[in-house]
């Protein structure tokens, strides 16, 4: 195991069973942290990432629920807290994206983006603040994106879910420092997951890298490096803000 900066603390990570949140949750793992990866549906990716986490020394349990449903977001945390008795991290990363022209957007494709992603995050927080303002201590980190920040064509429901996550990591931040919990967000931009740019045509990826100063996607490993840092204790004066990873591409 590498050196354990977050030796004995336990994380849940939301959406963790694959992508950008799979990949955070085995660098907390690596940092020492024991890591809830939660997941919906796919339990089986789910497993791989848990079983990855263990044959490497770590420490980890999967763990099922939509965490835009009450219910299952407060049984999640529950969960966590009888597996290890604490939590000190929440990374609320669960998303998903349902693409369409405005004109063409329903108003299922609409509801069900903001569920996922902001009412999600809202959901988790709630929560899990309560454990952590007894502690006086912990993390939260929200995986905005640079769609957030600068919109695209196509992705109304998911910028504005997006947006409406940095509204929300600055106003809690504000609700919480006096507690020693530090509530900040990433934004990521083209991040290479096999998914959306691995279906990009040869044009659009030489159009899209144009814009990027650094004329590269980002890696999921660049995400997961800024959380474990955001995460650690040299970040414990950082909250309240939003770190774009995109390789200069907003600025």
């Amino acid at each position: 195991m590498a050196a354990a900066r977050l030796e004995e603390q336990v994380a849940l990570v939301t959406g963790a069973s694959r992508g950008i949140g799979a990949v955070i949750a085995r660098r907390l793992a690596q940092e020492g942290a024991r890591v809830a990866v939660n997941y919906q549906a796919s339990g089986e990716a789910a497993l791989q990432v848990v079983n990855a986490i263990v044959q490497s020394g770590g420490e980890a349990a999967m763990m099922a629920g939509d965490v835009s449903k009450e219910g299952e977001a407060e049984a999640l945390v529950k969960q966590v807290i009888d597996q290890w008795g604490r939590i000190d991290i929440l990374v609320n990363n669960a998303g998903i994206t349902r693409d369409r022209l405005l004109l063409r957007m329903t108003s299922d494709d609409w509801d069900r983006v903001l569920e996922v992603n902001l009412r999600g995050a809202f959901l988790c927080t709630k929560y899990v603040m309560p454990h952590l303002i007894r502690r006086r201590q912990g993390r939260i980190v929200n995986i905005s994106s640079v769609v957030g920040l600068g919109g695209n064509p196509g992705q109304a429901n998911y910028a504005a879910s997006k947006a409406g996550l940095i509204g929300f990591t600055k106003a809690v931040a504000r609700e919480v420092a006096s507690r020693n919990i530090t509530v900040n967000a990433l934004a990521p931009g083209f991040i290479d997951t096999g998914g959306m740019v691995d279906q990009m045509t040869e044009e659009a990826r030489r159009t899209v890298l144009g814009r990027i100063p650094m004329e590269r996607f980002g890696s999921a490993d660049d995400v997961a490096e800024a959380v474990s840092f955001l995460c650690g204790p040299g970040a414990g004066y950082i909250t309240g803000q939003v770190l774009t990873i995109d390789g200069g591409m907003v600025g």
